[in-house]
C-alpha cells in the first residue's frame, strides 16, 4: 500500500495509523505505537508522533505502507 503526503512534508505515525483505518482512535494508535507494534524502516518504532517523510516504509501487523510525495500533487 502507498500512502501519499500531498505535498506536506510529514505525517505523524499516530496519524498515519488513523487515516488509513488501521486502528480505531487516536489512542489506540497511541497504545500500539508504545507496545512495539509498529516497525518503521525495518526497527521498531516507539515515539508516537514519528515524522514520517517520502521514502519512510512502514509495518504494522500484515500492513506495509510506503510513504510516497507525488510532486505537483497538493492542495493549498
Amino acid at each position: 500500500m502507498e500512502f501519499d503526503l500531498n505535498g506536506h512534508e510529514f505525517i505523524t505515525l499516530n496519524n498515519l495509523l488513523k487515516v488509513l483505518s488501521l486502528v480505531g482512535t487516536g489512542g489506540e494508535a497511541n497504545i500500539r505505537i508504545e507496545n512495539g507494534e509498529v516497525i518503521v524502516n525495518g526497527a521498531v518504532e516507539t515515539r508516537k508522533r514519528k515524522k514520517l517523510r517520502a521514502g519512510d516504509t512502514i509495518k504494522y501487523g500484515k500492513t506495509s505502507v510506503n510513504i510516497i510525495n507525488i510532486p505537483g500533487n497538493h492542495t493549498p
